[in-house]
Formats: C-alpha cells, sequence, structure tokens
C-alpha cells in the first residue's frame, strides 16, 4: 500500500472519530459533574472493537460478497428491491425538516446544552452508568451507524482491494479504528487534566456537534438514496434509455 493510501485511509479515520457514536457520545459523558474515566474508556474499547469486528468480517466475505452481487445483477427483482430502498431513503431523509423532526431536535439540543442528559441518556451517559449499559450503548450505536459511515465501508473497500497480505490488512485495519478513537482519548486527558475549567467548552463542542452530525447524516442518508432509486430507474429503463 503506498504512502498517498495509507495518508486517505488515516483521513477516513479522523472523518469517523467525529460521528455520533465515536465522539459525541463520549463528549456527554465527559460533560458530566462526575467523570468516570473508566465508563468512557469501557465505552470507547467497545465500539472500537465493534468496527474492528465488523471490519474483519468485511474483508474475510469481500470477495465473496462481489461475486454474489456479480450472479444478482441482471436480476430484475433486485432492481426493483433497490428503487423502494432508495426512495426510502430519500423521502426519510426530510425528517429532520418535519415538524415532529424540529421538535425533537430542539429537545436533543436542550438536553446536550443542560450539560445533565434526561431519562434514557442520563442512566447510560451518567457517572452511574452500569458496565454493562456502556457496553451496551456502545454496541447500539455501531450497529445504527456503521451502514451509514461512508468513509469507514471506503476504508474497508481500500483496504481489501490493496496488495496487503492478510495480515497486513489486519494491522491496517486495527490502525484505523484505533485511530477513529484518538480524539475521544484526546478528550478525556483534557477534561482529567483540566477538569472543570474545560467542562464548559466540552459541552458547547458536544452541542455543535450534535447538530452537525445529525444533519450531516441526513443530507448522506438522502444522496445515498437517490443514487440509489436513479441507478435502479436506469436499471429497470423507467425513464428514458
Amino acid at each position: 500500500m503506498t504512502f498517498a493510501a495509507l495518508l486517505g485511509l488515516a483521513g477516513l479515520a479522523l472523518v469517523d472519530s467525529t460521528s455520533f457514536g465515536t465522539l459525541v457520545l463520549p463528549l456527554l459523558m465527559l460533560v458530566q459533574p462526575q467523570v468516570r474515566a473508566g465508563r468512557v474508556l469501557l465505552y470507547l474499547a467497545t465500539i472500537t472493537a465493534f468496527y474492528w469486528a465488523l471490519g474483519f468480517a468485511l474483508l474475510l466475505g469481500a470477495q465473496r460478497l462481489v461475486l454474489v452481487w456479480s450472479d444478482l445483477d441482471d436480476s430484475r427483482a433486485l432492481d426493483w428491491v433497490q428503487l423502494v430502498v432508495g426512495v426510502g431513503l430519500l423521502v426519510g431523509s426530510f425528517w429532520p425538516d418535519t415538524p415532529w423532526g424540529r421538535a425533537r431536535a430542539r429537545a436533543r439540543a436542550a438536553e446536550t446544552a443542560s450539560g445533565v442528559p434526561k431519562g434514557w441518556r442520563g442512566k447510560v451517559l451518567g457517572p452511574e452508568a452500569r458496565p454493562a449499559t456502556v457496553i451496551g450503548v456502545a454496541l447500539g450505536a455501531g450497529l445504527v451507524e456503521a451502514a451509514s459511515m461512508l468513509p469507514y465501508l471506503g476504508a474497508i473497500g481500500l483496504i481489501s482491494t490493496s496488495e496487503l497480505s492478510p495480515t497486513g490488512r489486519v494491522l491496517a485495519l486495527t490502525g484505523y479504528v484505533v485511530l477513529m478513537g484518538v480524539p475521544a482519548l484526546g478528550l478525556l486527558w483534557v477534561r482529567l487534566a483540566l477538569h472543570d475549567r474545560v467542562e464548559a467548552r466540552l459541552r458547547a463542542l458536544a452541542s455543535r456537534l450534535t447538530r452537525h452530525t445529525g444533519t450531516a447524516l441526513w443530507w448522506v442518508i438522502g444522496i445515498l438514496g437517490f443514487l440509489l432509486a436513479t441507478d435502479a430507474v436506469r436499471r429497470l429503463g423507467l425513464w428514458g434509455s
């Protein structure tokens, strides 16, 4: 793998490190009046291990998936399924613009700004959160985000098509997921070193990231839905030749 490819992987990993699961949720744990470093480290270890296991499974099955897809490539039934999925994603991407979506966004922003999560967030992100709950939240965040994290999926594609040996691919994947957790680890160190002096700034950062990652996610979903739908329409011959 060339230096440029490695640099590209590092850039993709840093983009993935700013997702809701890898940065925003750890930040919400760091802005609590009482921060339990062990819980934050457990969360980061769990979500990192999840992405490593997912990437490893994708690397193992990449060649098989290519063969299966080539067998299904001419199936009109698959094209119709792709069209339905694409339209569903495109329509669903407008959720933040609905009255219900706006109300939910305002509630999340107020909750984040308060620094004290309410309801389920207080139970899973607060200092009294149990280890099993923290692990469950990390796994849930990974499952929800994995399919929409295009940089991560792109990185797996780069690794799977590289000239690296099987061991080299595993090492590249390991380095990738470790780098995904570095920014959150750095913020944990800052919070523990500077204590309450950085709490307000971390809370403001969490609020901005919550708004940014939410908007970006819905844009990605909408673009992905549009591309899938238009490709299916072209394959089915529903518009033009």
